[in-house]
């Protein structure tokens, strides 16, 4: 989805009511902040004539325009479950990984169930006694599993494992979706499964491991850079996410994470991931600019 600037006003004009009016009108926005301006993008240049016209109205008829916005407001909100019912209509890929997420949690029960999480790890594996014997990534793809090139974003460990990655990858995946369509969040989503499961096998070897981590940072590079590059609203993320995610990457790259009792961290798989986002979000966004120019 390709966002449309509608309207440019300086940084200290309260656009409160107003962007309470677009949302009575249901028209879905956004706003950034570029050049010393507050900058309202809309989702094509339709809803941006119509929001031209809107403000102008609105400008016009401030005082009425404020009494009937509070006396709505006054009321009993209605239609807040249906706010969430169009974010999961206008996400169907988001939500669909996150659906496979917690049905594989099911499955396997957290990281319990070992004999059901072998069918999601990158090598297949049988335990004799004390010992856990994993089978060669080419014997398993010999057997016709490539699957498991990209099933372990789907193997969590824990509960607080799975609802971080799935509630990040809610807020990162929706913005690449609402941008540049399913399709494309599907593609990114499998490319930096492989790679960043391929770069966890290269470096730790034969091994337990799993998480959507690895996509996370993936999604989390594409929407950083492409945002530098070719600044759109579905892609300005919160102040102080990327630095919090960067800062976290490094506290686990120097073992802090694992010494306070997290666990073996893949870090292998969360720095290949952010580059290939990263390199995704800098070529698509490079392009874009071409296309706008």
């Amino acid at each position: 989805m390709s966002w449309s600037s509608a309207l440019r006003v300086p940084l200290d004009t309260d656009l409160a009511l107003f962007l309470q009016l677009l949302q009575r009108q249901d028209i879905a926005y956004r706003v950034t902040e570029d050049s010393g301006e507050q900058v309202v993008w809309v989702a094509n240049d339709v809803q941006a004539e119509q929001v031209q016209e809107l403000y102008q109205l609105f400008h016009d008829n401030y005082g009425a325009v404020k009494a009937q916005l509070a006396h709505r407001s006054a009321q009993p909100p209605q239609q807040r479950s249906a706010g969430f019912t169009e974010q999961l209509r206008r996400s169907p890929m988001t939500t669909v990984v996150l659906i496979a997420c917690l049905v594989v949690a099911l499955l396997t029960q957290l990281g319990d169930n070992l004999a059901t999480i072998r069918w999601f790890t990158f090598n297949d594996f049988q335990i004799q006694g004390d010992y856990v014997y994993f089978a060669s990534l080419e014997y398993s793809l010999a057997q016709g599993q490539w699957w498991r090139l990209i099933s372990p974003m789907l193997l969590h460990f824990g509960v607080l494992h799975l609802a971080m990655n799935m509630m990040w990858y809610w807020e990162l995946g929706r913005r690449i979706e609402y941008q540049q369509g399913w399709l494309f969040l599907l593609a990114l989503t499998l490319v930096s499964a492989v790679v960043s499961n391929a770069s966890q096998f290269i470096f730790s070897g034969a091994s337990l491991f799993g998480g959507l981590s690895g996509v996370l940072y993936a999604v989390l590079g594409h929407c950083w850079i492409y945002q530098r590059i070719f600044p759109q609203a579905s892609y300005a993320l919160p102040k102080g996410v990327v630095a919090m995610m960067l800062i976290w990457l490094l506290l686990c790259l120097f073992g802090v994470v694992s010494a306070l009792g997290f666990g073996q961290i893949a870090n292998a798989a969360h720095v290949s991931g952010l580059l290939v986002g990263c390199l995704s979000g800098g070529v698509f966004a490079f392009i874009a600019r071409q296309r706008a120019a």
